[in-house]
């Protein structure tokens, strides 16, 4: 029997999950977590073969859980996710993340890729793997790119120009050319994008 740790902050989909999963003769769903922080205090409670993680979860996100429980227990990890970009795809692989799925995914198949991944095996969606090796070149020069990594980590305007002794004016500047570069409203839509596509 494959005891897996299920992480979703949805619950409808998590129970509904957990539910089909159970339905397999050697699939057993023995914890359950609503967000990336208990997900990885379950996986230190718990008896787990397995962690099942959603990617966009509040507290930790999937890369960053998987990451923690894999310090504490080495178990195998499969992301799931509604969008995904090459970036994420690239920084969950780095962090020893075994499988990586779309959520359109039917309960069956993610059911043998669990399967596959327990006894050993990596598995990339092929839409997803097509993605990473198709993406743009990043657009951005190498200083906007400074500056959405301060926003990404919460570093304020004021004090990133202090720290590269540049006037919160220039700063500004740096950022508004990101925001039309990439095509988003705001810095912190602009910085997620660049964390999204593995710039930052």
């Amino acid at each position: 029997m494959i005891r897996i740790l299920l992480a979703d902050d949805e619950d409808l989909t998590r129970g509904a999950l957990a539910a089909l999963l159970d339905l397999e003769p050697d699939l057993t769903v023995t914890a359950q977590a609503q967000d990336g922080a208990a997900a990885v205090e379950a996986a230190r409670r718990h008896p787990i073969d397995l962690a099942l993680l959603d990617l966009e979860m509040p507290h930790l996100d999937g890369i960053s859980a998987a990451q923690a429980i894999r310090r504490h227990r080495p178990v195998p990890t499969v992301l799931v996710t509604r969008h995904a970009r090459p970036g994420v795809l690239r920084r969950a692989l780095a962090v020893g993340v075994q499988g990586f799925v779309p959520k359109t995914t039917p309960a069956t198949r993610l059911a043998d890729i669990l399967r596959e991944v327990h006894g050993g095996a990596r598995y990339i969606d092929h839409r997803l793997a097509t993605h990473a090796l198709t993406e743009a070149p990043c657009p951005l020069t190498p200083r906007e790119l400074d500056v959405l990594r301060a926003v990404h980590q919460g570093l304020a305007t004021g004090a990133f120009a202090g720290q590269h002794h540049l006037a919160p004016g220039t700063v500004r500047n740096y950022l508004s050319c990101a925001i039309t570069k990439l095509g988003v409203r705001t810095r912190h839509e602009a910085a997620r994008r660049a964390w999204e596509e593995g710039w930052i």
